[in-house]
């Protein structure tokens, strides 16, 4: 049998390598659009800030890696369109020459494109793009085009006449990691926002915590912002800094204005379902294709998975929720039925963690607005328990807010702001874990969890802010079934 996927991040090679790991005689082939397979594309900003010394460090297997399965890589190839009853998928090369290639069974992996906010200088025939110092963060090509333009800015630069400015449009989880990124390379950066607050997937009093973590570090905010426009200046593009004019609007209407060197706008991303929406696939949430829990399409022998497909939350239903761990999930569902097995995706709880500066924030699970719009009744409950007993030096608070359901006193979602060391990440996988097993607050407390005092307390730090939960909501009340 033969296996085509398309797409060559988390989704395709992880439904790659899965088929192969389950039936090492199928014949399998990827086709890759650009010459990256299986690249990480969440590492780009800390390749950006240097920390990832070079590019092909964010490789997960290099193609001699992929090779060794036995998959064919067919890079720098785009399939252009899906013929469902012939079975086969149009290609376009690198050298523009078309050619057809036939499957048995087909995966699409197409993932997502980044969204180019409707600014003036950012949208239309006159738009400013990388030449200009005006750039999406996306691909790894971005990527390079984004290096590109920062060696030719730092070349020859004269610190006399200060340090280089950047201006990033949006607050969400890449906004946040490349103000941290551009700052690591001496670069002075403003970070501009729609919304009350950065970080707006967790509650605002969270988000002032990661707000204040940026302004420590240099990083100049603006919530309630909008930026109108952006300008390129008269001189030649590598001939000085500050040849970018930003504008934008705060919440009282204000005019604002900078000068940078360099714009970012990572204001987040849109499935890219071009070719299965022209081969007859169903749309949903965001128009994202819709799959079941098999991530077939309804089209014959066609699988998607990853970011061009819903997400099917474990608390929400269907929806969309572009996450690499969902990706990687869905593409080895995606695969093991592709080549006939029966395999289910058991779903997302959201769960995700970022680092900024010194400061990790997380979350999992359904906030109060998301858990009411779910038909549930919702309570959240603040609390800052240190991360180790406060006798052993180096003891931090950290912030956590659990939610739960009123009237059935079960777990809802939890979100956690402290320091790196805190563990942070591992303590919202424990409330993840809750969730997947459909645990109350209350339950929390049974977790037998590990303890030592340079590390932890007695009862954890999510232990205890569950614990006020039930205090305050649920006293002496186990959940009942829903």
């Amino acid at each position: 049998m033969h296996l085509v996927i398309v797409g060559g991040s988390d989704a395709g090679i992880s439904a790659a390598l899965r088929a192969w790991e389950l039936d090492p005689a199928a014949e399998v082939t990827v086709v890759v659009a650009d010459a990256y397979p299986n690249y990480s594309i969440c590492g780009i900003p800390y390749y950006i800030s240097g920390e990832v010394t070079h590019s092909t460090h964010l490789a997960h297997r290099t193609r001699a890696d992929l090779e060794a399965t036995g998959m064919r890589l067919l890079l720098n190839t785009r399939a252009t369109a899906i013929d469902v009853s012939g079975h086969r998928i149009a290609l376009r090369g690198s050298d523009g020459q078309s050619s057809w290639l036939d499957y048995d069974a087909l995966v699409v992996g197409t993932g997502a494109t980044p969204v180019r906010p409707p600014i003036h200088g950012l949208t239309g025939p006159d738009a400013l793009g990388p030449e200009d110092g005006v750039h999406l963060l996306h691909s790894m090509g971005d990527t390079f085009a984004l290096t590109a333009t920062l060696e030719r800015l730092t070349t020859g630069h004269d610190p006399a006449q200060g340090p280089l400015r950047a201006l990033i449009i949006g607050a969400g989880y890449v906004g946040l990691e490349m103000a941290e990124g551009l700052t690591a390379r001496g670069i002075l950066v403003t970070q501009v926002e729609a919304l009350p607050e950065v970080l707006p997937t967790v509650d605002a009093e969270l988000g002032a915590l990661v707000h204040a973590e940026l302004e420590h570090h240099g990083v100049t905010v603006h919530t309630s912002t909008t930026v109108t426009a952006v300008h390129r200046g008269a001189a030649p593009f590598d001939s000085r800094p500050g040849q970018l004019r930003v504008t934008g609007v705060d919440a009282q209407d204000r005019d604002l204005a900078w000068d940078a060197d360099l714009v970012l706008a990572v204001v987040g991303v849109r499935p890219d379902t071009a070719l299965l929406a022209e081969a007859g696939a169903r749309t949903g949430p965001r128009d994202a294709v819709v799959v079941d829990e098999t991530m077939a399409t309804g089209l014959p022998d066609v699988w998607a998975a990853g970011d061009c497909v819903v997400t099917h939350h474990r608390q929400l239903g269907v929806t969309y929720l572009p996450l690499g761990t969902t990706a990687h999930k869905q593409g080895r569902v995606a695969g093991a039925n592709a080549i006939g097995q029966d395999a289910r995706f058991a779903g997302s709880l959201g769960t995700q963690v970022l680092k900024v500066f010194d400061l990790v924030a997380a979350r999992t699970g359904l906030r109060d607005h998301e858990a009411i719009a779910a038909g549930r009744i919702p309570a959240t409950i603040q609390a800052a328990p240190d991360d180790h007993k406060a006798y052993y030096p180096g003891a931090h608070p950290i912030t956590i807010r659990v939610t739960g359901d009123t009237a059935t006193g079960r777990l809802l979602g939890a979100q956690l702001v402290g320091r790196r060391g805190s563990e942070i990440a591992k303590r919202v996988d424990t409330y993840a874990t809750a969730l997947f097993h459909g645990m109350s607050v209350e339950e929390l407390s049974d977790l037998d969890l590990s303890y030592t005092p340079p590390l932890g307390t007695p009862w954890d730090a999510v232990q205890m802010v569950a614990q006020a939960w039930s205090r305050q909501h649920r006293a002496g009340r186990r959940a009942l079934p829903v």
